[in-house]
């Protein structure tokens, strides 16, 4: 009978989500769903030090938002509960005394002062700063009377001095650390709680995960946790190790350097459907040319074997290409809905019909928070420099577009049914009438009502959106400028 394969996601709840963390997420939940297997949810919150309030509500709604749905995990139970690891202190100190029995593992009843001081002297001789073992060599006696005197401890892991550890990665294949490397990792802190390595351990095993995934970081520091699995006789699972993620120049991307996380990223107006295909792609290929992938395309065609070794640079531009692609993708209904908030910093005017302006920038935007200053036109005009009326490609220039801009203002006023297409006719009928080129009447008028080189939209979709007094009136104040 094959092996239920079993992911779990365990973030420690000190912060947002960055991109390294959901992509982890990601692959974590693709290779339980590519394997009809269970993707497990754990709030790894020992260090009470770095806890930040809220932050496991951001990482449920973050989750939900990408479409990350857990099997089992604090909110939804499950057999292997509790899924909060501050829930389960109890556990773990039994299994460190059983390791302290064994021999694999010892109580540590150094100071801090001492082991200050001992990191001191080490850095003056130009050593490598590690634990020199001194409470290794305690009596059984003298343990007993230390604990029973109350006195404060730690429990370390006692790792082998010589020879090495060996393992299998499924990215990166054989890797091989010299046990001489490894210090003697603490265990249970003084607070009597687990650290990080060795709660996800014992929980990993109790929770029967058979993947666990992560970055490249830690792959160094995996025979520690495989000592362990071994002292227990424990199965070892298979391990995921991660490409970093970097900055287009090769920089690591990290919280503490104030780089983009998801939020950060949402709040900029790219749509999680895009975030999380972009991300997909950071260190994994489908093998084919597809780019474009829905979560439940994704949950099919994902294997390990496609996770490359080499770093993987976060690019905006590639970014802002599939954010784009996603826009693109959206009803225009749904593309107002989401736009609405970005036009109502820009647009103070209730009058304006935020549906039209939709229908232009729905196939130009890329990114929602370009919104703004997109249309900030259509609230006010900018004050601009009459040479943007000088257009080569046009044959405007300061002369022609004052001519087109008098003839047009006569026809406008006369438009008793203001729309876009009345507005179409007028305006070609006097170009037909001028012996002009449409350009040379449409490009004025676009400078004229909106200030700017760049619109959304050409002269009539623009000002059918402003309206006849506006668009009157701001020819007008093109005309005052191209005079004086």
């Amino acid at each position: 009978m094959a092996v239920e394969v079993r992911t779990r996601y365990a973030p420690s709840p000190t912060g947002y989500m960055h991109i390294g963390n959901l992509r982890t997420a990601l692959y974590e939940y693709l290779i339980a769903k590519s394997n009809n297997g269970k993707f497990i949810l754990r709030i790894e919150d020992t260090d009470q030090e770095r806890y930040v309030e809220g932050a496991v509500d951001l990482i449920y709604r973050t989750l939900k938002l990408v479409g990350l749905k857990h099997d089992e995990g604090p909110d939804i139970g499950g057999e292997y509960g509790p899924y909060v690891q501050s829930q389960r202190k109890d556990t773990y100190m039994p299994y460190a005394k059983k390791l302290v029995e064994q021999g694999d593992a010892y109580y540590c009843f150094c100071t801090k002062e001492r082991l200050a001081k001992l990191r001191e002297e080490q850095e003056a001789a130009g050593m490598t700063c590690r634990y020199d073992r001194h409470c290794l060599s305690l009596s059984k006696e003298e343990v007993e009377r230390k604990l029973a005197a109350g006195e404060s401890f730690v429990i370390r892991q006692k790792m082998p001095q010589s020879g090495v550890t060996t393992f299998e990665d499924a990215v990166y294949g054989t890797i091989t650390v010299d046990n001489s490397e490894l210090e003697d990792q603490i265990l249970i802190k003084s607070d009597g709680l687990p650290t990080y390595n060795f709660a996800n351990v014992i929980d990993d095993h109790l929770m029967r995960i058979t993947h666990v995934v992560r970055g490249s970081e830690y792959l160094s520091s995996t025979p520690k946790y495989n000592l362990l699995y071994k002292a227990f006789g424990w199965e070892i699972p298979t391990y995921v190790h991660l490409p970093l993620i970097t900055k287009t120049d090769g920089a690591k991307i990290s919280k503490r350097a104030g780089d983009a996380s998801f939020e950060d990223l949402m709040e900029m107006g790219y749509l999680p459907e895009a975030i999380v295909n972009y991300v997909a792609l950071l260190g994994w290929s489908p093998g084919t040319n597809q780019e474009i992938f829905s979560l439940q395309e994704l949950e099919k065609v994902f294997s390990i074997d496609g996770i490359s070794k080499s770093p993987a640079a976060f690019d905006f531009a590639k970014l802002n290409w599939f954010n784009g692609e996603y826009i693109r993708k959206l009803s225009l209904e749904e593309f107002n809905n989401l736009a609405k908030p970005y036009y109502e910093k820009a647009i103070a005017n209730k009058n304006i019909d935020f549906m039209k302006i939709s229908k232009l920038l729905q196939v130009r935007t890329e990114v929602l928070k370009t919104i703004p200053e997109t249309v900030d036109f259509i609230d006010a005009l900018p004050d601009y420099d009459k040479e943007l009326y000088v257009h080569k490609k046009s044959k405007t220039n300061l002369e022609n577009s004052l001519e087109s801009l008098k003839a047009a203002v006569p026809v406008l006023e006369a438009i008793e049914d203001w729309n876009e297409q009345t507005i179409h006719d007028e305006l070609l009928k006097l170009v037909e009438k001028m012996g002009i080129k449409n350009s040379q009447m449409l490009w004025p008028i676009r400078i004229a009502i909106s200030g700017k080189l760049v619109t959304p939209g050409g002269a009539i979709e623009i000002a059918d959106i402003l309206g006849k007094e506006e668009t009157i009136r701001r020819i007008k104040i093109g005309i005052e400028k191209l005079s004086a």
